[in-house]
């Protein structure tokens, strides 16, 4: 299973950037009925080269396989790296080439 999906695309100077994070985000109420711990995403980065395009910190509510649309200024060839954390200690990244 691929644990991300990421979609690129230059346009006059703006990257479109979608990507599609596959995690289960068990909330503490989801975790307490099933008997296991909590397991979310906690934080993610979005980076061209060392430069941050896109950073954010989420919390339990974000969605079950979230979706993650944003744009920065870019051009075609440069690599984008997505990388994200979890409570449960994950850290998972990936890259793809901007079309």
């Amino acid at each position: 299973m691929k644990n991300m999906i990421i979609k690129a695309k230059e346009k006059e100077g703006i990257v479109k950037a979608k990507v599609l994070i596959q995690h289960k985000m068990l909330t503490y109420k989801q975790a307490k009925k099933k008997g296991v711990e909590a397991n979310f995403i906690t934080h993610i980065v979005a980076k061209v080269g060392e430069k941050v395009v896109y950073e954010f910190s989420t919390s339990q509510f974000l969605a079950k396989n979230p979706v993650i649309k944003f744009k920065f200024r870019g051009k075609k060839g440069d690599v984008l790296e997505i990388a994200w954390s979890d409570t449960s200690g994950a850290h998972v990244s990936a890259s793809k080439k901007i079309k």
